[in-house]
């Protein structure tokens, strides 16, 4: 009898619970079901700052790209030898000079790898000749243009700095004339005869003598800090330079002006400067390429990574900041016989800003 109470009042009291939660549930609701709608929207205007926004954006993107013929007709041949100097490491364009690539002195209108003596990679075409046109591809994308190249540039990726540059090589070739404003504003006009005979010709055609024009431009670039990096003279603008080195490393002496600005210089402008030099020189590993790798370059036998065959005529001892900083300015001058094209880097905090980068690297 007793049991039966206790399990009896045990079951009431079960169904009182259930009871109060259904009436708790009832009232006061726990949880969202389907969309929350706010009671009340207030206007913050950001929806339509929103719909504005993917508007202009949207018509940042309809707006046409500006045809490459009329980038051409308004180059600033000015702005196109800034970009020259990618590819001064390799190519000659004042005077009819072959350095690692063929020299560009009145390239518009030449014939495709037409230079007697040089040796050409790439898939070139048979016929044709070089114009505004083709050089346009292959300066964007040398191996995608010439399969085959041995070119490491990797492309000229700005429209406006490719105009510019062939604004530039129009300007060493004598009669060659750039396409006038008016032809580029309405292409169904008679173009220039040299667009002409360009617009025939097969891109694949051009792109092997400028990938010369780019691979050598980066290749003596990077050459150029290359051999500013392993080729010294024993001249005697280098002998007072080792001696003010020698100096510095051995913590006598006053430090050279350009020490100090090595000291104080600009590691990230450096890395930037060195992209001239990638094409041939490799500064984080063991690799040697058009020129010899640059680790541990500052403090190096000059001539002294084997299995590279250097020229010019190089000095006896090691390489400090001031022999580099004479190299980088004037390779031609403090190495006489060197096969480098470069003309130097004539900016001494960019020479300085260089140095400290590759110092950088040995910590």
């Amino acid at each position: 009898m007793t049991f039966t109470k206790v399990l009896g009042g045990f079951c009431g009291a079960l169904l009182i619970f259930l009871l109060g939660t259904w009436a708790a549930e009832s009232l006061y609701r726990v949880g969202t079901y389907g969309e929350e709608t706010a009671a009340y929207v207030i206007d913050t205007g950001e929806e339509e700052a929103a719909a504005e926004t993917e508007t202009a954006d949207a018509e940042e993107v309809a707006e046409p790209e500006t045809p490459f013929v009329q980038l051409v007709a308004q180059a600033d041949a000015s702005a196109g030898e800034s970009v020259w100097r990618q590819c001064a490491a390799c190519h000659a364009i004042e005077e009819e000079r072959n350095g690692v690539g063929p020299h560009l002195n009145g390239l518009i209108g030449r014939e495709i790898a037409s230079i007697d003596g040089f040796r050409y990679s790439g898939a070139l075409p048979e016929e044709g000749a070089w114009t505004w046109e083709n050089l346009d591809p292959w300066l964007e994308a040398p191996r995608e243009f010439a399969s085959g190249t041995s070119m490491a540039y990797g492309g000229l990726a700005d429209a406006e700095d490719r105009a510019n540059l062939i604004a530039y090589l129009y300007s060493y070739t004598e009669g060659a004339e750039l396409p006038e404003a008016e032809a580029a504003a309405a292409p169904a006009e008679e173009a220039p005869a040299t667009e002409e005979a360009a617009t025939e010709e097969a891109p694949a055609a051009e792109e092997t003598e400028m990938a010369a024009v780019e691979t050598e431009t980066v290749t003596e670039e990077a050459a150029t800090e290359e051999a500013a990096t392993e080729e010294t003279t024993d001249e005697a603008p280098a002998e007072t330079e080792m001696a003010a080195a020698a100096d510095d490393a051995s913590g006598g002496g006053e430090m050279s002006e350009f020490a100090q600005a090595v000291a104080n210089g600009d590691v990230d402008n450096g890395a930037s400067v060195f992209r001239q030099c990638q094409a041939c020189h490799v500064a984080d590993q063991e690799q040697n390429r058009v020129g010899p790798h640059l680790v541990g370059i500052i403090g190096r036998e000059i001539g002294s990574v084997e299995g590279f065959r250097y020229s010019g005529a190089l000095p006896e001892g090691e390489w400090t900041v001031d022999e580099m900083n004479a190299w980088l300015e004037a390779p031609r001058d403090y190495a006489p016989g060197t096969t480098m094209a470069y003309a130097g880097l004539r900016d001494m905090q960019d020479r300085a800003d260089l140095v400290a980068w590759l110092k950088s690297l040995e910590n």
